[in-house]
């Protein structure tokens, strides 16, 4: 039977930044939440073989690459290319979606203070 996921109340199951949980899969894609708090915390870092989603669901983030950088609003989302050095900017208080392959390393081959090495699976 379907199951209706209540995206709010997710948000709401933790207190943690800068540290994405699991929500569901789909084609070996992992369904994740998010809340990055102001500050640069995550490392400039590339995918080499996988491609990230990021959906802004409120607050304001900058995604940055070496050619420019792009600022996502509410409802707004971007995709960054496998291969691509890369860094998000949260603008104050911000609660992503994030679509991508299980398996992935959270920051690349980088390591940083926010880097995990696993992720938390919500029960919702």
């Amino acid at each position: 039977m379907p199951k209706a996921i209540n995206l709010e109340k997710c948000f709401g199951m933790f207190q943690d930044t800068f540290s994405p949980k699991i929500i569901g899969e789909l084609n070996g894609q992992l369904v994740m939440v998010v809340v990055k708090c102001q500050g640069d915390k995550a490392p400039w870092h590339t995918h080499d073989n996988e491609d990230e989603m990021f959906l802004v669901m409120d607050g304001e983030l900058e995604v940055q690459e070496q050619g420019g950088s792009a600022t996502l609003k509410a409802g707004e989302m971007c995709i960054v290319k496998r291969g691509t050095e890369h860094q998000v900017v949260p603008k104050g208080l911000v609660k992503l979606m994030l679509f991508e392959p299980a398996g992935i390393e959270h920051t690349g081959k980088v390591k940083s203070e926010i880097t995990k090495k696993s992720f938390v699976r919500l029960e919702v």
